[in-house]
């Protein structure tokens, strides 16, 4: 790396100059696919319209984002393979990953839906209508080293869940707590203040 690029890494690192804020996908079916983001996942729709030959649709859940995701017509009806390896969804509390459980659960058109803990998360994964891969978790306290998924029920109580992510966690060599975690990867990313989002 030349002295040049390194300066401009480090300036991209220390200001957060490179926040990510929203992803497209193409889709065969655009009003099915808005349905379910805009019903089930409770995206709002903010726009929608035609650029050239492509109508597009653009979700957000956030007011201060004009959009989060964006549905593109387009994608190849004989693709049998979606590209997209995962799109992931943070929620507060188990409660509400329950809820969103259920709310998927109960669309028909909904498939693979798993739940499991990753001992620094608890996840349910799902594919919606054109099989790509969701994901809504919850972050534990803790951090182990990845990947690592275990079966887990959510109609546990939720100090049987958060217990059975700890042990989990806590039987990999490199367990520690996320603020620990997170203040290493601070120093690693050279990142001052760890509280600002990149």
């Amino acid at each position: 790396m030349t002295q040049s690029t390194s300066a401009s890494v480090s300036a991209l690192q220390g200001l957060g100059s490179l926040v990510f804020s929203h992803m497209g996908f193409y889709v065969r079916d655009l009003e099915r696919m808005a349905r379910f983001y805009k019903e089930v996942m409770c995206f709002t729709e903010t726009d929608r319209g035609d650029l050239g030959t492509v109508q597009l649709v653009f979700l957000s859940r956030d007011p201060t984002e004009h959009h989060q995701v964006v549905l593109a017509t387009g994608r190849p009806e004989a693709l049998g393979f979606s590209v997209i390896n995962q799109i992931s969804f943070r929620v507060p509390d188990l409660a509400t990953l329950r809820l969103v459980r259920d709310r998927v659960a109960a669309d028909p058109d909904v498939t693979d839906l798993l739940c499991a803990t990753h001992g620094n998360a608890v996840s349910i994964y799902f594919r919606d209508p054109e099989g790509n891969r969701l994901e809504v978790f919850l972050d534990t306290p803790w951090y182990c080293e990845q990947p690592l998924r275990e079966p887990i029920s959510l109609d546990q109580p939720d100090e049987a869940i958060m217990a059975r992510a700890e042990a989990i966690a806590r039987s990999r060599p490199r367990f520690q707590s996320r603020a620990e975690w997170q203040a290493r990867m601070a120093r690693l990313m050279g990142v001052t203040n760890p509280g600002t989002k990149a």
